[in-house]
């Protein structure tokens, strides 16, 4: 009995000590890490100072949804004037007006997702939708949509739908539309949006797709032609991946100055509160950005343990960070002339807002203002009063997509408070 005891000991202490040595292990090097200086990136604005991984912890802060208040309006510069453009919807995550335009929104979400499209008309031009349809139903999560020709592009999760349409159609939902390109659609359920945009030629579409995962945790298999922006033709022929490195590129658009693609990325997550920022940068065809293996250039992340060494000298540093955990998702350039004169050619950006950080962070639109096709200033702060209650983490929405009117004004998509905003300035 007493050796059977012994023995039993022995194998506790030794079953113990391998979990506490794991724990160290990790430990050790968060810690590594934390007590190192800071890292600096040079920017298209200057130098960016990041802290190192694990220099605070990695917390889960979630936020809680609110009504909007009765008469309560998010808050814009002096001189703008916000008033609700629509709502009653279901998850309006993004707004995509037509050439004719007619508006269309995708209502979608990561869970439960109302999978359709309904079309808004202003039919005298007030500014005011006099006519509402459902336009497309029954689709896998839609989010990117593009009106090119005769034909109607929807980018589901799972695939790129292209439906025959003609100018001022009402409904498609009798219309069978083809898969012309299959996309990935497992994986983190977080990363399911597909955005798609033309070039001016209009003779490509260019497809973001995210991660599959928060650094390839389940290997570099489940992320095959994810992380990338795709390049097909309209049939969806020929498709290359013009870009690749970014997690989670979510909003496009093309800078009106350079004629250079632009995108919106949501960067990782659980290296600590202020890593890693999300940005928005210009995308160079071909280019690597440096998901999973390094953030900013040549930053390496430290769970990636060296691996893709070769990969990471090429990582290109983005343009602008737009701040860490803030779920970037929505941008657009303003080429309008409707606002004041600073608002030109610049960039808004819609921050869904973010989990992994103690205090929220998102939860507003930004704006950087642009001179001569490039960034001349670091964000600013253009609709705020989406966050309740700071403390608590209440919120009342989370802007997502953000869309420049013909007459330009600007909408902006609460998937969470279920209204599309729209900003105004009178001259």
């Amino acid at each position: 009995m007493k050796n059977y005891l012994l023995l039993l000991f022995l194998f506790s202490f030794a079953f113990y000590s391998c979990k506490s040595n794991q724990k160290t292990d990790s430990d050790e090097m968060a810690s590594n890490q934390s007590t190192q200086q800071a890292d600096t990136v040079e920017t298209a604005l200057g130098p960016l100072i990041l802290p190192k991984p694990f220099a605070t912890k990695s917390v889960v802060n979630q936020n809680s949804m609110e009504e909007w208040p009765e008469g309560k309006m998010p808050t814009a510069p002096k001189g703008f004037t916000v008033t609700k453009f629509a709502d009653g919807f279901k998850n309006p995550r993004w707004t995509y007006i037509a050439p004719n335009g007619d508006m269309f929104v995708c209502e979608a979400n990561t869970r439960g997702s109302a999978g359709l499209i309904t079309l808004l008309r202003d039919k005298d031009g007030d500014g005011k939708a006099e006519l509402r349809e459902t336009f497309l139903e029954d689709l896998k999560q839609p989010f990117g949509m593009l009106v090119i020709g005769n034909y109607f592009y929807v980018a589901n999760t799972d695939g790129l739908y292209k439906y025959p349409y003609k100018e001022g159609q009402t409904s498609l939902k009798d219309v069978k539309g083809t898969k012309i390109v299959e996309l990935p659609a497992g994986g983190y359920n977080n990363h399911w949006t597909r955005n798609i945009i033309t070039n001016k030629a209009k003779d490509k579409i260019y497809i973001s797709v995210g991660s599959a995962s928060n650094i390839a945790d389940h290997g570099m298999d489940e992320e095959v032609r994810r992380a990338n922006i795709l390049e097909v033709d309209l049939n969806g022929q020929n498709e290359k991946i013009y870009a690749s490195g970014l997690r989670n590129p979510v909003g496009m658009d093309w800078n009106p100055i350079t004629g250079e693609l632009w995108t919106a990325v949501n960067e990782r997550d659980k290296l600590g509160d202020n890593l890693v920022p999300d940005y928005v940068t210009s995308v160079k065809e071909g280019g690597f950005y440096g998901w999973p293996y390094s953030y900013f250039g040549q930053l390496k992340d430290p769970r990636m343990d060296g691996e893709g060494a070769d990969l990471v000298t090429k990582a290109i540093v983005p343009d602008v960070s737009v701040g860490p955990h803030t779920a970037s998702l929505g941008l657009t350039f303003y080429d309008a002339d409707t606002f004041p004169a600073k608002y030109k050619n610049g960039i808004f950006v819609g921050q869904h807002g973010s989990w992994n950080r103690s205090t929220l962070s998102g939860y507003r639109v930004v704006f950087i203002p642009f001179e001569n096709g490039k960034p001349k200033s670091q964000p600013e702060d253009f609709l705020t009063g989406f966050i309740a209650n700071q403390d608590k983490s209440d919120v009342y929405g989370r802007p997502v997509g953000v869309t420049v009117t013909p007459k330009g004004n600007l909408l902006v998509n609460d998937d969470a408070g279920n209204v599309i905003w729209k900003v105004s300035y009178k001259k």
